[in-house]
This record gives structure tokens, C-alpha cells and sequence, in this order.
């Protein structure tokens, strides 16, 4: 009854919390939106995870070394439909991976405490959190060094007939995960990935798609405050990221 509750206050108050400027291009459609300074969210109460993240991450940020990772992986009760738990992945199999990555939060502490979020989790296999997943979020961080800054949007492709876990909440796991990024300095320029829940060896150029796609996957509307969405969305050049 409460998480009912909790979920019709949502449904007429349109909870938000702002506090950054990590909503400057729109906000994509979710239950609950939850604002911190490191990342925003749109929490998925369907799903039990959020359905995308976003941040900016600069330069600075992407090469801080100030915080330590925490571990400490909790319960996100700014979430008004109440989160997953970290029970909910106990011996499921599968890890509680970061969307928003505790290596783009190291800059700050409470930042990289906010990451630990459950919100913030998705269920991942080890080979796809570990390996290929986790290769795409270091490419992403070298973006940010060459470019100086980029904004970030990931999220798990959420879609029916997924498998659920979870001893208290029943959580999906996701068959496929995106990440978009782009670039705001002239000359400006987006790139999208899409990769399966699964160990790959495989090179990322194999996983580039375009913006367009995504939202075509996902059913999700980003960059809607930019004003040459149309153009950017329907391009990946992965060379153009790498020269």
C-alpha cells in the first residue's frame, strides 16, 4: 500500500528534486525524476531501475582521482515510489551494475556516494559489467579528456517480457543497454551505442548506432532543448571521436 501511495503522489505532483544543471537539453519521459549534482535520473517503477541517466562530465572530472570508491549500495528513498534494494540482487547471478559510473564520480565524494543509489543499478552479467561495458565507460571518460567536456545519457533498453528478479521488488534485466553521448564544443557532434547484457570482446565501433536509434528502442525523446537535435541525432562517426 505504501509504494501505491507513494506512486499516485508521483503520478499528480510530478516529482522532481533540481539540483544542477544536468537537465539542460529536456527532461525524457519517467515516473520519478531525481536530480543530484553528479547525475540525474528517470526512475522506471515498472522496471525497478532507472530508465536513463544523464550528467556532464568534464575534463577535470573525468581525471579527478579525489574520492574513493564506496561500495556502500543503497536504498534511493528520494525515489518516491521507493527503489530496488540491494537485497533484491542477492544471489540473482547478476551484478548491480552503475549506469551513471562510480569512475565518473571519483571528483566528488558525494557524488561517488550518490552513485551507489539503487536507483542508479541495473541488473548486468559480470562478463558485459566488467569487459565490454566497462571498456565503453573509459572510452567515454577519454572523450571527455580529448573534448574537454560531454554530456552523457545511459540506460538499460526496457521493453516487455523481461526477465524479473528480486526477493522484495521484482527488478528486470535488461537484454540490451545504450549510452549517448555528445560533444557541446564546436564542432559539435553526437555518438550512440547499444550493446547486449553479455561478455564481448568484440571492438565498440561494432556497437555504434545513432541517436535516432535509441530513441526508436527506447521510446525515450533526448536533446528535445537543442536546437539541431534532427541533424545530430541521426549521425555516429565513432573516426570522428578518435582523431
Amino acid at each position: 500500500m505504501r509504494r501505491i501511495a507513494y506512486f499516485l503522489a508521483v503520478v499528480v505532483l510530478g516529482f522532481v528534486l533540481l539540483a544542477s544543471d544536468n537537465l539542460d537539453y529536456g527532461v525524457p519521459k519517467a515516473d520519478c525524476v531525481v536530480d543530484r549534482p553528479g547525475y540525474v535520473l528517470g526512475y522506471s517503477e515498472e522496471h525497478e531501475q532507472a530508465a536513463w541517466v544523464m550528467y556532464r562530465l568534464t575534463r577535470l572530472e573525468a581525471l579527478s582521482q579525489k574520492a574513493m570508491r564506496s561500495g556502500d549500495f543503497r536504498e534511493d528513498t528520494n525515489v518516491v515510489t521507493l527503489s530496488a534494494l540491494p537485497l533484491d540482487y542477492w544471489r540473482s547471478g547478476w551484478d548491480r551494475g552503475h549506469l551513471a559510473p562510480a569512475e565518473d564520480m571519483r571528483f566528488s565524494e558525494r557524488a561517488m556516494r550518490d552513485s551507489f543509489y539503487m536507483s542508479n543499478v541495473s541488473p548486468q552479467s559480470a562478463g558485459f559489467n566488467r569487459g565490454v561495458w566497462s571498456r565503453l565507460e573509459a572510452e567515454v571518460r577519454r572523450m571527455a579528456c580529448r573534448e574537454g567536456a560531454v554530456f552523457v545519457i545511459t540506460g538499460p533498453i526496457l521493453e516487455g517480457g523481461l526477465r524479473k528478479i528480486g526477493c522484495v521488488n521484482k527488478v528486470s534485466v535488461p537484454r540490451r543497454f545504450y549510452k549517448v553521448v555528445y560533444d557541446e564544443s564546436p564542432p559539435v557532434k553526437m555518438i550512440a551505442f547499444i550493446v547486449p547484457n553479455e561478455g564481448s570482446s568484440a571492438p565498440l565501433a561494432g556497437f555504434v548506432t545513432t541517436v535516432d536509434e535509441v530513441e526508436r528502442q527506447t521510446g525515450l525523446d533526448f536533446f528535445a532543448g537543442l536546437a539541431n537535435e534532427d541533424v545530430l541525432e541521426a549521425r555516429s562517426d565513432y573516426d570522428a571521436w578518435r582523431r
